[in-house]
C-alpha cells in the first residue's frame, strides 16, 4: 500500500509531503507515520531543516479525517510520538521547520502549520478552525493561536469557524509571506537553503529558549541562559562553532558551521 506521506532528502534538508487525496486529511495511522518521520528528522545529525506541505493544489490539509473517525478512529486515540500530525507534541525539536501552505489549511491542518517556525502560503490559500461546527474543540489551536495573533481575532476564528483568506492571515501575522502558487515550493526551498547554511547549534538554542520561555518569566529565562541551564545553550557555548563564528567575523570571511 502506498504511503500517505512522501519524503525527499536533499543534503541537510528534508521535504515532507502529505499525500492523502482528496483533502490530505490525517487519520491515526498517518499521524503516527508523520511522528516517526519528524522524530527521525529531529534525531538525525545530518538533517538541519524540514519543509512540510500538501500534495496537489487545493488542500494543504483538512486536518482530522472525519471519515476515519466515523469508521472508528477515536478522536483521543494514539496519534503517535509527536502528537497529531507528528509535530505539535514532539519534544525537543530544535531544528527549523518551514510550512508551505498550498491551499485549504483548516482544523488540524492549521494546527500543524502553527507547530512550524515559518509559514509561507500560496495566493489562493485559506485558513479556518471549523471544529465548532462538528461539535469538537480545536485543542492545540485554542492553546497556541491566542499567543500568536491578537486575542479577539483568535477567538473569532475559534468561536465562529470563519475562513480567512491569505491576505488577512498575513495581516494578523501568522503567515510570513504570500507567494504565487507556481513559486511556492521553490520559495520554500530557497528559505530552507538559507537556513541550511546557518549555524545549527544557534538554531537549537533559539528554539529551546523560545519554547521554554513561553511558560516562564523573562528574568527566570534569562537566568537559565546565563547559568547555561538550557542544554542547547550549554552545548553552544562549549562548541567549536562558537569559536568559528568569532574567528570568521574577525577574519571577515564566511563561517563554516560544523554543528559541534
Amino acid at each position: 500500500m502506498q504511503s500517505p506521506i512522501r519524503i525527499r532528502r536533499d543534503n541537510s534538508i528534508l521535504e515532507v509531503i502529505i499525500d492523502r487525496p482528496k483533502a490530505n486529511a490525517i487519520d491515526l495511522a498517518t499521524s503516527r507515520e508523520m511522528g516517526l518521520i519528524f522524530r527521525d528528522f529531529r534525531d538525525d545529525p545530518e538533517l538541519r531543516v524540514a519543509i512540510v506541505s500538501g500534495a496537489g493544489e487545493k488542500f494543504f490539509s483538512a486536518g482530522w479525517d472525519l471519515k476515519a473517525a466515523a469508521a472508528g478512529d477515536a478522536v483521543d486515540g494514539d496519534y503517535g510520538v509527536g502528537g497529531f500530525g507528528g509535530l505539535q507534541e514532539l519534544r525537543n525539536l530544535n531544528k527549523p521547520v518551514i510550512c508551505a501552505v498550498n491551499g485549504i489549511c483548516c482544523g488540524g491542518g492549521l494546527e500543524i502549520a502553527l507547530s512550524t517556525d515559518l509559514i509561507i502560503a500560496a495566493e489562493h490559500a485559506t485558513f479556518a478552525l471549523p471544529e465548532i461546527r462538528s461539535g469538537t474543540v480545536a485543542d492545540a489551536a485554542s492553546i497556541k493561536l491566542p499567543k500568536r495573533i491578537p486575542y479577539h481575532i483568535a477567538m473569532d476564528m475559534l468561536l465562529t469557524g470563519r475562513w480567512l483568506d491569505v491576505a488577512e492571515a498575513h495581516r494578523w501575522g501568522f503567515v510570513n509571506e504570500i507567494v504565487a502558487a507556481d513559486r511556492l515550493m521553490d520559495r520554500a526551498w530557497e528559505l530552507a537553503r538559507l537556513l541550511e547554511s546557518g549555524p545549527p547549534l544557534v538554531y537549537a538554542a533559539i528554539k529551546e529558549i523560545v519554547r521554554e520561555a513561553e511558560g516562564t518569566t523573562f528574568q527566570t529565562a534569562m537566568n537559565k541562559i546565563t547559568k547555561r541551564q538550557f542544554a542547547t545553550v550549554d552545548a553552544l557555548y562549549s562548541s567549536e562553532d562558537q569559536l568559528e563564528g568569532a574567528r570568521a567575523f574577525a577574519e571577515k570571511r564566511t563561517p563554516i558551521w560544523k554543528g559541534k
